[in-house]
């Protein structure tokens, strides 16, 4: 898989680089290696997981000297098992040390969330439902993480404010209630606009399914409920389960039929999947 837009790519990594080199840049380096020294290193995963962020991890090498020889050895959503090389870097030891936090910070996060990713979308393959992200990412990395949910196998859900209508329990709260929100949402919806709203009822469901939307999201309900949610929308729009989910409940959610489960946790609570840079001084080997 391949990141959409570099010039964001560019302007996400290039503002990490200036957050790390500070005021007057890597002074160790500086400090212990001599200029004109050269060194190949290599990016090794340290642990089995699947990989994404490898395009953020040749950017910041890249960014820092555009001299740089960096040759990827695996692609983005491809599994890894502890050992295997994911690229080689060659070029001003300088730079590849300046560029290495940066680089494996982003490879290293994004790969564990798109690890993370597969485990739930393997746990619920025998089953139709489809594992979706959420807004809750970290500010101003929002792109890149979603991208690494994509390259775990699963879907993004809407990336901002402005991408759909998701009527949430607060906005029901304050239009007034379900049908007053519904109403005003497709009064206002243009043609190419999805309404999506959010309910933890039977009884607000059934108000859903009479007035009409295009997905309902059915929220911390029980399998059971969940499964009786479901027959009840009878195929009319698409339910997507949220609330209460993680690998040891996604399987039992997802067998009641829904069609998407969206997962928070995909974005705020992934482990880095560990991943090092080995050098090696002198350049070619």
């Amino acid at each position: 898989m391949h990141f959409g837009n570099p010039l964001l790519l560019a302007d996400i990594v290039r503002a990490a680089l200036a957050e790390d080199l500070g005021r007057t840049g890597d002074i160790t380096s500086a400090a212990c290696i001599p200029a004109d020294r050269r060194a190949r290193a290599q990016l090794v995963a340290r642990r089995d997981g699947r990989l994404a962020g490898l395009e953020a991890a040749e950017a910041a090498f890249r960014l820092m000297d555009g001299g740089i020889r960096f040759t990827a050895h695996r692609q983005d959503g491809e599994a890894l098992r502890a050992g295997d090389a994911l690229a080689t870097v060659e070029g001003p030891a300088r730079t590849i040390l300046a560029a290495e936090r940066v680089a494996l910070n982003f490879v290293g996060r994004l790969s564990g969330i798109a690890t993370l990713t597969a485990a739930y979308v393997a746990e619920v393959a025998h089953t139709r439902a489809r594992i979706c992200d959420t807004r809750k990412t970290t500010p101003g990395l929002r792109a890149l993480e979603k991208y690494a949910v994509a390259c775990g196998g699963g879907l993004n859900h809407r990336f901002g404010l402005d991408d759909a209508i998701l009527i949430k329990d607060n906005h029901i709260a304050v239009a007034g209630g379900v049908r007053p929100a519904l109403r005003a949402a497709k009064a206002a919806a243009g043609h190419l606009v999805k309404i999506e709203i959010e309910v933890d009822t039977l009884e607000q469901l059934a108000e859903v399914i009479e007035e009409g939307a295009d997905v309902v999201m059915l929220d911390n309900m029980p399998p059971a409920m969940l499964a009786e949610a479901v027959a009840m929308v009878g195929g009319r729009m698409r339910t997507e389960a949220s609330g209460g989910v993680d690998l040891s409940t996604v399987r039992a959610i997802a067998e009641t039929g829904v069609d998407a489960i969206s997962v928070g946790a995909l974005t705020h609570s992934a482990p880095v999947l560990d991943i090092g840079l080995d050098i090696a001084v002198g350049g070619a080997p």
